[in-house]
């Protein structure tokens, strides 16, 4: 059993790369620790890459150019082996805040000055002393929220820069007790299968509290929003997700891993879902649509106590119609 430091240490010392970069050194600072074939998968508009050059000029260019002064807000990080090959890779995840002074135009998102907060969760494959697979998700209608631009109308739950664990101790970077970790994966599993028998229970109220303590807390996406407590969490995410969307399918997960009271999975896409009601506002279209997700938890005890949530959500506008950087480029063609 490892204890990932050598593999946190590589990871981390990624980031200091990064943290050196200028928008005209990002491919030599990315350079310096990834594998040469580096497969790297973004939200949309960035999507999949391979190779350094690719993965510099569609986000880390474009990025630096846009924001100065970039500082790593990291908020939780962790690593494990990975349960959905067999506990056999090993994986360093990342979550937290990307901030700078948005002085430039990034996607079409006018600057603002100011600071900006782009939040984000990374999964890192680690292999032979390179990182030689990412998933990047960040929130870029969150972004689009501070710049103004919001293309989106109200949301059910609670717009926040959202923060990281309770408890202040997200960052493992030491080793851990492996049990610790196994009783999170355990719990996170069990809450998955809740998820897909949810049909067996009475009420909501009942599938939740056998995974979650009833002040949990949900970070949820922009889009979307935070909410607090399990009936609220019902009330303002449950309850709208499941009664505007049908035909949901799992389709699995890539990365699934915890280590000590954290925990979490990406997949892509994790969900192919139907929108039959409305949901987030938007005319029911009844086209399968996909949602890349990350999900990021803290376990306290044996409950769980607080989920943060990454979704595609502009690859899954996309399917349903509304190009929401297309929409930014008509509205404001001279950006």
């Amino acid at each position: 059993m490892t204890d990932f430091q050598t593999e946190k240490a590589l990871v981390l010392a990624h980031y200091k790369a990064l943290t050196d970069a200028l928008p005209d050194t990002a491919t030599a600072q990315l350079s310096k620790h990834t594998a040469p074939d580096w497969d790297w998968r973004g939200v949309d508009p960035f999507n999949e890459q391979t190779g350094v050059q690719a993965i510099a000029d569609v986000f880390w260019t474009p990025f630096l150019t846009a924001m100065s002064r970039v500082q790593r807000r990291q908020d939780i990080f962790i690593a494990g082996l990975n349960e959905i090959d067999g506990f056999k890779s090993v994986w360093v995840v990342s979550m937290g805040h990307l901030m700078g002074l948005f002085d430039q135009s990034f996607l079409g998102i006018p600057p603002t000055g100011k600071i900006a907060m782009l939040r984000y969760a990374e999964f890192n494959c680690v292999e032979n002393g390179k990182i030689t697979r990412t998933a990047f998700f960040c929130d870029i209608l969150h972004l689009m929220r501070q710049a103004g631009v919001y293309p989106l109308g109200p949301q059910t739950g609670a717009h926040l820069i959202q923060p990281g664990p309770a408890t202040h101790d997200g960052l493992l970077m030491t080793a851990q007790n492996p049990q610790e970790g196994t009783e999170t994966l355990r719990l996170i599993n069990s809450m998955v299968g809740d998820i897909n028998e949810s049909h067996s229970f009475t009420t909501p109220q009942q599938e939740l509290a056998r995974c979650w303590h009833d002040d949990m807390i949900w970070w949820g996406p922009d889009g979307i929003g935070a909410t607090y407590t399990i009936d609220r969490y019902i009330e303002q995410h449950q309850r709208p997700f499941r009664t505007a969307i049908s035909d949901r399918v799992f389709n699995g997960h890539i990365c699934r891993l915890a280590e000590g009271s954290f925990g979490g999975f990406f997949g892509w896409p994790n969900l192919t879902v139907t929108p039959t009601g409305g949901y987030m506002g938007l005319p029911p279209t009844k086209r399968p649509a996909d949602m890349r997700v990350v999900d990021m938890y803290r376990r306290d005890g044996d409950k769980l106590a607080e989920n943060w949530i990454f979704i595609d959500m502009l690859h899954y506008l996309k399917i349903q119609g509304l190009d929401v950087l297309d929409r930014l480029q008509t509205l404001n063609p001279k950006r």
